[in-house]
């Protein structure tokens, strides 16, 4: 464990979901239109994933981006790895690389 209390909540929730979508909102009601691409994103290509709403929790919405050194939110986590913010995340998938990339992490995509 680390020093940081919300570095150590964050580090526990990356590491018990394969797919780990830090946004604004949630799934059904996503907060901003980056956290809704992403759940676009994920949603085609059936990917299950758990989410972390940001917004009820500032401390998470502080700690996320000094945990992955990343300054933007929505942040995707894939098997306990950053994969990036939404324009990573929109780029691979548009590219065909999200696919090969969760697959290879043993993650289930069932796109149509």
């Amino acid at each position: 464990m680390s020093s940081n209390p919300v570095h150590d909540r964050i580090a526990k929730e990356v590491a018990k979901n394969d797919v780990l979508l830090f946004m604004k909102g949630t799934p059904v009601f996503p907060q901003c239109g980056f956290s809704a691409a992403v759940v676009h994103v994920l949603s085609e290509l059936g990917v299950q994933f758990q989410s972390v709403d940001v917004l009820k929790d500032a401390e998470i919405r502080q700690g996320i981006k000094e945990f992955s050194n990343w300054p933007t939110i929505p942040q995707l986590y894939v098997k306990g790895e950053f994969v990036g913010g939404c324009d990573i995340v929109k780029e691979m998938f548009e590219q065909g690389e999200l696919e090969g990339f969760l697959k290879e992490r043993g993650v289930p995509v069932e796109a149509a």
